[in-house]
């Protein structure tokens, strides 16, 4: 059954071109209505390929923002192959300013490889996997933390049974030069855009770039910077590295006890900040009960030694969410 999602531009086509993937959908305000999701794509010639994405959740910006200034000064004089840059993955999510889809509350990264006929994002997500992804030997997928997480700068590969292709991985996440590169260990990879990737072979980097649902300076000039240094990695882009004013540092979270979650409801207090040093059973953070004064708080602390690396943004925390991740230089 074909994927019913078109594209308004000529991927084989030598130059820039910007426009759309157009997926239909039918809803009560346009009854032969689309999503248009906004696509660039520069090409010269024969060389290798690159897809890069944001905003595959809808809250996170770094990506959106550093993508559609690479957009809008892409020169394909420059470019040896292809670059596929699409700067809101789940343009719905995008617009909502949602983590996932308003029209049928999917994560975009948790429905991979997709249904062709399926439901809007698991067609959008069908199309990346069918098309796009195989026309691609580099993919860039930048992530930060939305509206509910934060996290230190950072750029990421995973452990894969292939290790000629994790060691590609690695070399193009060093490359991104963010001042974090870590080997991340994910809590559920099923349904991720990332699995779909690798399982396809594919050089595949993520990233965190920062998170609480808006974006400062500093992750800007990360995501822009890597974004560069990643096209330059993959000899698509004719231009040097800009390099940072210090190497990225290696981090790896293999440890048991990596990821803190929370066992209660309340307010939280956090008693370590991004970056800083812990040391096995040292206090992370204190939850207060917000339904009665006078009570003593949970207290927190690290099962493993490390730096903080990610935490929880809210000040309110539920049951079950996520607290803290600790990697280890």
């Amino acid at each position: 059954m074909a994927n019913p999602i078109t594209a308004t531009i000529d991927f084989e086509q030598d130059g820039v071109q910007h426009g759309f993937l157009k997926v239909p959908h039918s809803r009560n305000d346009s009854a032969w209505g689309s999503v248009m999701i906004p696509i660039t794509v520069g090409k010269n010639g024969d060389g290798p390929s690159a897809i890069i994405t944001g905003a595959n959740h809808g809250d996170e910006y770094e990506g959106p923002i550093a993508l559609n200034e690479l957009c809008h000064r892409l020169d394909a004089g420059k470019l040896r192959g292809r670059v596929i840059i699409i700067p809101a993955m789940n343009f719905p999510a995008f617009q909502s300013a949602t983590r996932v889809s308003p029209i049928d509350n999917l994560n975009m990264n948790r429905v991979f490889p997709g249904l062709p006929r399926g439901s809007i994002t698991q067609q959008i997500a069908d199309y990346f996997s069918t098309v796009l992804l195989p026309m691609c030997d580099f993919v860039l997928d930048i992530h930060s933390g939305g509206k509910t997480l934060d996290f230190l700068p950072f750029a990421a590969y995973h452990e894969l049974e292939d290790k000629v292709q994790q060691d590609r991985c690695e070399a193009a996440a060093r490359a991104f030069a963010a001042p974090y590169y870590l080997r991340l260990v994910e809590i559920d990879s099923g349904g991720m855009y990332d699995t779909q990737a690798e399982s396809m072979g594919k050089v595949f980097v993520s990233t965190e770039l920062g998170g609480g649902g808006g974006t400062d300076t500093l992750t800007l000039n990360v995501a822009k910077r890597g974004v560069h240094n990643f096209l330059v990695h993959a000899e698509i882009l004719n231009d040097d590295p800009i390099v940072s004013h210090r190497p990225s540092v290696l981090l790896d979270m293999q440890q048991d006890n990596a990821y803190v979650f929370s066992q209660h409801n309340g307010l939280f207090e956090p008693c370590v900040d991004l970056g800083d040093s812990v040391a096995k059973g040292d206090l992370i953070a204190r939850i207060y009960s917000y339904e009665r004064s006078g009570t003593a708080p949970v207290e927190y602390y690290a099962g493993s030694g490390g730096i903080i690396v990610g935490r929880h943004y809210p000040s309110l925390i539920k049951i079950g969410d996520f607290m803290n991740v600790i990697a280890r230089v």
